[in-house]
């Protein structure tokens, strides 16, 4: 990462906590490694991005219900999921400094330096022969490569590693009342897994045909080692997830169909499709038939925002031979080729996971500018503003009455009244009406209505637009209106 790069991203670090966005967790007591809290403007956006995506998985899509499943779950599930012996990631320690890294992390931070170097042909050969020795889970061939390049440690400077091992991500904990006697369940890692101990709940109650989806947004938990960039990596995250059923045999074209979906999604909010890659993966996981990553341009490069998984039938399989409990659909309708139903079968599955958490840093990052103004009289000012997509900006619109006085609060509170009820506002008398701009602006609020004396003679306030600057005088009955066609 350049630092220009490192710079920006700290700029985003340093806002998000100036303007009430994100605070570091348990900060009075020196804080929390990797875990952070969501303040007065984080929580709304936050909000509004799982709405914006919950709307567009189960309103917008007949066949999708959605669910809210229990973070502790039978200590079981984890055991048929694979995760009990197959959650782990690749470690190596450095015997100076005693720091432990995630394998493919320190491989990717040295190819980085190599990319800003100017070397990134090299730099690709490295990350192609990582993403090889991984798929082989060929420990020797992964540390050979980090020693043969001469990849150091970031804190001793040196190249004295130890042998690559797993680490379990999963916490444990104990449920019931004497600890002796406690059964240890685990902080579910994900929240796919409450979905599918859910399939045929769901489907019975919902009526569901297939194909169809199951959507559900939660927290999750991974004790990652190397918890690192802000809210990018942390021990304690949302998802957002749907699990999309369908007849075996037909997965390749739904992955094809959510690949493309999922996608279009994130390119509705108005961000630049070019910071937007697709990363098809070369390893894939034990379960997996297909796999792919949405990658954004984040100012810590590209890196994984939204995965989209075939799935198989395995998860259901697993749960069938773990409960005992049939996990069959029958599936009435008739089979061209046989011209009979096609009876009943174990539904293979597409999935699409989202981090919402590295959602939300995406719209900040994208959303983040420092920009240079040139005045009328020649003069330049400057002002940091986040272009926040309307629709799920954490304020909708700012009602700034010019002075507290002459009736002017009392037009302005009306107003308030008239559009609260529709979206979020804030109301707010105090300071130059100028700072008031700078402030909305570095909040991301996209619309600013001001009630001056004008307003009591013919009934118009001046609305200012964010992006633009502009300003213009509307009447007082239309403001309302305006701002729900823009975030609606």
């Amino acid at each position: 990462m350049s630092t220009q790069q490192d710079n920006n991203f700290q700029a985003i670090i340093s806002h998000a906590k100036e303007y009430g966005f994100v605070f570091q967790s348990s900060e009075i007591y020196d804080g929390l490694s990797a875990v952070y809290d969501y303040g007065p403007n984080g929580s709304e956006l936050k909000k509004n991005i799982r709405d914006y995506w919950w709307k567009s998985m189960t309103q917008l899509h007949e066949n999708i219900v959605g669910i809210d499943a229990a973070i502790f779950m039978h200590p079981t599930t984890w055991k048929a999921s694979g995760h009990v012996d197959n959650f782990s990631d690749p470690m190596i320690d450095n015997k100076d400094s005693k720091k432990r890294y995630r394998v493919d992390h320190l491989i990717e931070g040295f190819a980085d330096e190599l990319e800003t170097k100017g070397e990134e042909q090299k730099a690709r050969e490295i990350l192609q022969h990582m993403d090889a020795l991984l798929a082989k889970d060929d420990y020797a061939g992964l540390k050979k490569l980090i020693e043969d390049n001469k990849i150091k440690c970031a804190v001793s400077g040196t190249c004295n590693w130890t042998d690559i091992r797993q680490f379990n991500l999963m916490f444990d904990t104990k449920l019931g009342s004497v600890t002796d006697e406690a059964d240890t369940i685990y902080l579910r890692p994900e929240t796919a897994q409450g979905i599918f101990v859910n399939f045929l709940n769901v489907q019975k109650t919902a009526r569901m045909k297939i194909p169809f989806g199951i959507a559900q947004t939660g927290k999750a938990f991974r004790n990652e080692i190397v918890a690192r960039q802000f809210i990018f990596r942390m021990r304690e995250f949302e998802q957002m997830e749907m699990q999309f059923f369908v007849r075996p045999g037909t997965e390749g074209d739904w992955y094809k169909y959510w690949k493309e979906a999922r996608l279009q999604w994130h390119l509705s909010l108005g961000i630049d499709p070019s910071k937007y890659r697709y990363h098809d993966h070369i390893k894939l996981a034990h379960y997996a038939k297909e796999a792919c990553d949405i990658e954004f341009e984040f100012p810590i490069g590209f890196k994984e925002v939204e995965g989209i998984h075939s799935r198989s039938d395995f998860d259901l399989t697993q749960h069938q031979v773990y409960s005992k409990k049939k996990m069959q659909y029958f599936d009435a309708d008739i089979d061209e080729a046989t011209g009979k139903p096609y009876g009943n079968y174990i539904p293979y599955v597409v999935e699409t996971s989202i981090g919402l958490d590295r959602m939300f840093l995406l719209i900040l990052s994208n959303a983040y500018h420092e920009e240079t103004i040139n005045k009328e009289d020649g003069t330049t000012d400057s002002r940091v503003v986040l272009h926040i997509p309307e629709k799920i900006a954490p304020n909708k619109l700012a009602i700034l009455p010019l002075t507290k006085k002459d009736g002017l609060p009392e037009i302005a509170r009306e107003l308030m009244n008239e559009c609260k009820p529709y979206f979020k506002c804030f109301y707010e008398e105090k300071d130059a009406i100028g700072k008031r701009y700078r402030r909305q602006d570095a909040i991301g609020t996209p619309f600013c209505v001001t009630i001056d004396h004008q307003t009591k003679e013919d009934n118009t306030v001046t609305i200012r637009y964010r992006d633009s600057m502009l300003q213009e005088r509307i009447l007082l009955s239309k403001v309302k209106d305006l701002v729900l066609e823009a975030v609606m």
